[in-house]
């Protein structure tokens, strides 16, 4: 028997300036393509899960995406309501080449803007870039203390069995973590 590897391409990113000013918006769905090669960007490196076309599709309204003055979208992040009072922050990634600028941490603090306009009283996220989380208020906690709802996708996950994330949860209203 032959063995036949598929190879996939590397994802190729615009090239983007470092420094252009930056707006912060909810995502339209002419920006799942980028939204889509900037996570798969990622994903490629093992820094976080692939999302398909259509998951992104299905899910556009979660999104926000940082646009920089040339168009490009430079950074994404999503807000996923699991239940009345939780939501997960995922899909963060930021342009390689605008690393090191504040932009992960603007998208971070816009999800969490939005779950208070929500009345969500706290977020979490999982992650393998925990100090980052911890900058900003996250707590590391265990996942036997998230609600079993937070384990909904996990199991189609391929990294299922060798799960290296970290959850990290934040309170955003004071007594949220009483239930």
């Amino acid at each position: 028997m032959l063995d036949t590897k598929i190879e996939l391409p590397t994802v190729s990113l615009p090239q983007v300036q470092r420094g252009r000013a930056v707006e912060l918006r909810k995502a339209r769905l002419g920006d799942v393509d980028a939204i889509y090669w900037l996570i798969r960007y990622w994903a490629e490196k093992g820094l976080m899960l692939v999302r398909s076309h259509s998951h992104l599709y299905e899910n556009i309204r979660d999104f926000q995406v940082l646009e920089d003055e040339d168009g490009h979208i430079v950074g994404t992040v999503a807000l996923h309501v699991l239940w009345r009072d939780l939501a997960e922050i995922r899909g963060l990634a930021v342009h390689p080449n605008r690393q090191g600028e504040g932009l992960g941490r603007w998208l971070v603090l816009g999800a969490e803007r939005e779950a208070r306009d929500l009345g969500l009283p706290r977020v979490f996220a999982w992650t393998l870039q925990v100090g980052f989380f911890r900058s900003l208020g996250y707590q590391v906690t265990t996942r036997e203390a998230l609600p079993p709802k937070v384990w909904s996708e996990c199991n189609a996950c391929p990294f299922y069995e060798n799960c290296r994330e970290i959850a990290v949860i934040k309170s955003l209203s004071p007594g949220a973590f009483g239930g």
